[in-house]
């Protein structure tokens, strides 16, 4: 444990003064100044290849799949596919913005209006056309009407693969299955095309990934730094908001920070619980951050970073030996049932307290595949690892009474085993 440092924590201090009282800031944060955002060392022609490489996963699926064209709703998706990112929040629960990529032909944004310039030079985007929405929050009584222009429009690019009339989509309202049915297509399950695609990473992916994680990392060193009594969780959590904002991150999916008491059972997200010394802090970051990618990484650490008792250090003894017994059993070929024979075996006590996941894939969010932990893993779905996934290794450990140490690591399969991309320590280093 890193001893507690003589200077005054980060709310005795203006924002813009560049006090370094911690290796981890003076690790994380910008060199230049605590106060000054990272720069981005990412490369145009690195971008570039990224994008062209994410496409060509999305046609390679849409071949194997035998369709004539993939219907995309979900952000996400539309993100990986066209590099394209408007309001994705807003439009992940308001299906007003779509795209379409047809077989041997065009990838259209369909954007609402007055977007349209926002996928002006994406190499991607062939055609930007105007959305076609008929969610009732638009429509109200002409929804059936809506809903059958918005069709017509896609049949008529489906035909125009003069493939057949399958057409996968991830995401779709009912009234929207309804209309494509009513017109002679064939719906096709488009989340398998889409997550096989996204899981094996290019090498200019995973430096982009990098990238984010190293933005996560001087979120988590401002959310160590101000770790002190008297904080609120939810002033913890705003430094990873803050620092991912500042660096073109985009949103972050779960507010999971909680302290003491609040620890276990886990998922309470944060509050305005005031935090006390010696309070176990323990979060898991679920951050989207610059170019669109994933940090999703887990600490605990004690609120003002005295010395664990000796329950807590019990505990995270026990999650830091599940999180390297897993990490270490990663590599090309291991199936999922495989690694679920060998994998750490949680100790009784701590079973009813369980995180469900041991391992699961992480590219623009959380992804395919989803390992379940051994007491659950009779409900896994089959596959295998393959170099190039990155995934991420998770440890929850609780007991009756005990808060919670929440611990995870994101790491690349490589050809001999995994690299972990993530380098903030744990508490023991």
């Amino acid at each position: 444990m890193l001893e507690r440092a003589e200077e005054p924590g980060l709310q005795d201090h203006q924002r813009g003064q560049d006090v370094f009282k911690d290796p981890r800031k003076q690790t994380y944060l910008n060199p230049e100044g605590a106060h000054l955002p990272l720069r981005s060392p990412i490369a145009a022609a690195t971008l570039d290849r990224a994008r062209a490489y994410r496409m060509s996963r999305i046609r390679e699926k849409l071949a194997e799949h035998d369709c004539a064209a993939l219907l995309l709703y979900d952000p996400v998706n539309i993100r990986y596919a066209f590099d394209s990112s408007n309001q994705g929040v807003w439009t992940a629960h308001n299906a007003t913005r779509y795209a379409l990529v047809v077989a041997g032909g065009p990838g259209i944004i369909f954007e609402f209006a007055g977007c349209e310039h926002l996928d002006v030079g994406l190499p991607a985007v062939d055609e930007v056309r105007r959305a076609k929405d008929w969610l009732y929050l638009f429509s109200g009584e002409h929804v059936e009407t809506r809903a059958g222009e918005w069709a017509d429009e896609i049949v008529d690019l489906v035909a125009s693969a003069g493939k057949n009339r399958r057409l996968a989509v991830d995401k779709i309202e009912p009234m929207g299955v309804f209309a494509l049915q009513q017109r002679g297509i064939d719906i096709v399950e488009g989340q398998e095309l889409t997550e096989r695609a996204r899981a094996i990473k290019s090498a200019d992916e995973i430096e982009l990934m990098r990238w984010t994680i190293r933005v996560c990392e001087a979120g988590m060193a401002r959310m160590y730094e101000v770790s002190e009594p008297g904080r609120m969780e939810r002033e913890i959590w705003a430094e990873l908001h803050f620092e991912n904002a500042r660096s073109g991150g985009e949103w972050l999916e779960t507010k999971l920070l909680a302290a003491g008491p609040r620890t276990n059972p886990w998922f309470h997200e944060c509050s305005d619980y005031v935090v006390q010394c010696g309070d176990m802090v323990s979060f898991d970051t679920d951050m989207i951050g610059p170019y669109g990618y994933c940090a999703d990484l887990s600490r605990s650490w004690t609120c003002g970073h005295v010395r664990m008792t000796a329950k807590q250090h019990e505990l995270y003894q026990t999650a830091l030996e599940q999180i390297h017994h897993n990490l270490a059993l990663l590599k090309p070929g291991l199936t999922f049932r495989e690694f679920n024979e060998r994998s750490w075996r949680i100790p009784d006590k701590h079973i009813n307290f369980r995180y469900p996941v041991a391992v699961h894939g992480v590219g623009m969010a959380d992804e395919w595949p989803m390992v379940l932990l051994h007491p659950d893993f009779e409900r896994n779905h089959g596959g295998q690892f393959e170099e190039n996934m990155v995934i991420d290794v998770e440890s929850l450990i609780a007991e009756e009474g005990s808060e919670s140490i929440k611990l995870e690591t994101q790491v690349l399969i490589t050809a001999t085993g995994a690299e972990r991309l993530d380098k903030f320590p744990w508490e023991d280093d």
